[in-house]
């Protein structure tokens, strides 16, 4: 499903396609004023950029910690690794090596875009080329999601649109995030128009202008909330200027919609996610997948490892094994068990959210066999599992699963958050309801709102006031965007956007199940003013002198 990435890299290696980041001094074997000669070697510039995402130590893996800890899930284990579980667990220092590889992946895949879009647009034809049109859109959007990713994790951080073709140019001081903002948006905007339509034919391994519209409905989200400025103050925009991003959110849905196509998965939400880890390919829910390559394809740095670090574990297979037998799955990331309480019996997502079983290897049958986790400190997220994958393996833990990080669903969710926002509740129920009734859950009324989200079915949440009609909502949504969006990258980011990151951390840890204390700690170890942002790591700051030294609020 994947072959033309895989035949696109070898070409990049062969043709000494090496960027880098905005850091380091660029070993390119070609100038862009010469490179750009054939809309082949045009391709070739933008499928660069995908790479930079598509590896194990940016979405392939590393990426994985970032939204964890938050209110639906944890990383096992909580000593210090210098890794993952001091990201997990807000104990990150600025000599974090994960940290470190991220912000190198995201500037690397940065310079790529911005020498694909100028050496592009500066081709003969590009002006009457829809083909030529369409790359510098997706290299755009590309630009746009890693931007996004830097406000999000560094909030004014180093950023330029321009390649670094020099060492002399290599080195920026911070940037704004606001004028990152408008940097995105613009991009956005050229690639909502010129992007390809969603459409069957369309792979969602490429964006649709679809992809386009639902991530600017993100931005805007985003922008609206609260962010963690340099002064480790939390603040967001005022009113105005919140209700107009709010609008923006509603103009680019209607925009969506009446570009049609997109909707929910035709199979249901588990079959969905059944398809994620089978390597169905959806473009119709799916709008966007960032793509990884099977492991047998011989390029293991373009795998992931989806469906075996962030699934049930799976015991190795032994003697007797096949070429069909599952691999194995080393289940690093544990849910918060409170939750498949919260879930209504026929709620689809109950059992597609918590998996409470892992696979056991029998040796004298020669198969792998279900084993009931009776600990709740071994419940998994089960949204990706190898169960659900093409029998057989090569690596045993990478896989070619793809990540999603755009999804109808969350769009529709997106736009009900809008509405709501701008007075107009009714039609934020409806959308919100047409989520739940795709899983099968009861649509929420006045009649059943105590019933189905109030306690003792869910918490009585003390950070979110529901003596409005606003207020009701605004409790459903964030009840609704954990049933539906756990462990997809954007709890973490709904939370601290409210302004509740840390309240809900410390909220979940003390009322958990006492067999988790020492295992999830994140309540008491995130820091109000710290730990909204991830610190820029220690050897770009010794590097950089235009950062002069100075880090985050709260780290060295």
């Amino acid at each position: 499903m994947k072959k033309y990435k895989v035949i696109a890299l070898s070409a990049l290696i062969v043709a000494g396609f090496t960027s880098c980041d905005l850091t380091e001094k660029p070993t390119s074997y070609y100038e862009k004023d010469t490179y750009f000669q054939t809309n082949d070697q045009a391709k070739m510039s933008v499928i660069g950029i995908y790479d930079c995402l598509a590896i194990d130590k940016h979405y392939g893996q590393f990426e994985m910690a970032m939204p964890s800890s938050d209110d639906t899930y944890y990383i096992q284990g909580t000593g210090t690794d210098n890794t993952r579980r001091d990201i997990a667990h807000y104990m990150v220092k600025s000599t974090n090596d994960w940290i470190a590889s991220l912000w190198e992946y995201k500037y690397m895949g940065i310079d790529r875009a911005n020498f694909a879009i100028a050496g592009i647009e500066k081709m003969a034809d590009y002006e009457g080329s829809t083909y030529l049109k369409d790359l510098v859109a997706q290299a755009r959007f590309l630009r746009a999601f890693l931007g996004f990713d830097l406000i999000k994790y560094w909030g004014d951080a180093p950023f330029k649109t321009t390649y670094s073709s020099g060492y002399e140019d290599a080195f920026n001081g911070r940037v704004s995030r606001e004028e990152i903002y408008n940097q995105i948006i613009d991009d956005l905007d050229f690639a909502k128009e010129n992007l390809q339509k969603g459409s069957a034919s369309l792979s969602p391994e490429v964006p649709s202008q679809g992809a386009a519209h639902a991530l600017l409905m993100r931005i805007y989200l985003q922008r609206a909330g609260y962010s963690l400025q340099q002064d480790g103050k939390l603040t967001q925009p005022d009113e105005a200027k919140r209700k107009e991003y709010f609008n923006a959110v509603i103009s680019e849905w209607t925009a969506f919609q009446n570009k049609g196509y997109h909707g929910f998965y035709d199979r249901g939400f588990k079959q969905l996610f059944v398809g994620y880890s089978a390597g169905v390919l959806n473009s119709k829910e799916s709008l966007w997948e960032i793509a990884f390559n099977p492991t047998g394809s011989g390029y293991k740095d373009n795998s992931g490892t989806w469906a075996t670090y962030n699934g049930p574990a799976v015991e190795a297979p032994g003697k007797n094994s096949t070429s069909s037998s599952m691999g194995r799955a080393n289940a690093f990331f544990r849910v918060l068990p409170a939750w498949k309480d919260f879930f209504e019996e026929k709620d689809q997502r109950r059992d597609v959210m918590v998996c409470t079983y892992q696979f056991k290897w029998d040796a004298t049958k020669g198969e792998h066999y279900p084993v009931t986790n009776t600990k709740l400190t071994d419940w998994y997220p089960g949204k990706w599992r190898r169960e659900w994958m093409p029998g057989g393996f090569v690596d045993p833990n990478n896989t070619g699963v793809n990540y999603c990080p755009l999804r109808y669903a969350d769009v529709v969710l997106m736009a009900a958050e809008a509405y709501n926002e701008i007075g107009n509740t009714p039609e934020a129920w409806n959308l919100l309801n047409t989520v739940r009734e795709r899983a099968g859950a009861t649509p929420i009324t006045d009649a059943n709102y105590n019933s189905l989200l109030k306690a003792p079915k869910v918490y009585n949440l003390p950070y979110i006031q529901d003596n409005d009609a606003a207020g009701k909502f605004r409790t459903a949504l964030y009840w609704e965007r954990g049933f539906e969006l756990a462990f997809e990258g954007q709890r973490k980011y709904d939370l601290l956007r409210w302004g509740i990151l840390g309240e809900a951390l410390k909220f979940f840890q003390d009322n958990m199940d006492k067999s988790l204390k020492g295992k999830y700690v994140a309540g008491e170890k995130f820091v109000k003013g710290q730990h909204e942002l991830f610190p820029i790591p220690l050897g770009e700051l010794q590097s950089n002198p235009a950062l002069g030294g100075k880090n985050n609020p709260g780290y060295e």
